[in-house]
């Protein structure tokens, strides 16, 4: 190649009309079929154990949080009540969802 003289460069683009239209959809359907199906009910188990063991820790965290935020300076106020209410059927409320986490639990376990 002779120095000082420019190369030439030949490009070549493609193009294709698939590219163009390209669209993406998603949609969730309901299929009575695939929850008759075992893969079907330990999907739908999983969800209920999922859904109680969350709100079991959550609730528990409430709680703890409400039981502890009675003090001694409450005692005089005419609040007390509703705080220690509020303390106890948080508690229950908790005891509830454990309960149903268990039960969940089982109930996954022997669709295994």
């Amino acid at each position: 190649m002779e120095e000082g003289r420019a190369r030439s460069h030949t490009v070549t683009t493609t193009t294709s009309s698939y590219s163009d239209t390209f669209t993406t959809t998603a949609s969730f359907s309901y299929d009575r079929n695939f929850l008759a199906t075992a893969p079907g009910l330990l999907l739908l188990a999983e969800i209920s154990l999922c859904f109680y063991g969350s709100a079991f820790v959550l609730y528990l965290i409430a709680a703890v949080v409400d039981a502890t935020s009675i003090t001694k300076e409450i005692l005089d106020n005419h609040n007390y009540n509703s705080w220690t209410s509020s303390a106890f059927f948080a508690f229950l409320v908790t005891v509830c969802y454990a309960v149903s986490t268990y039960f969940s639990f089982r109930s996954w376990r022997i669709q295994s």
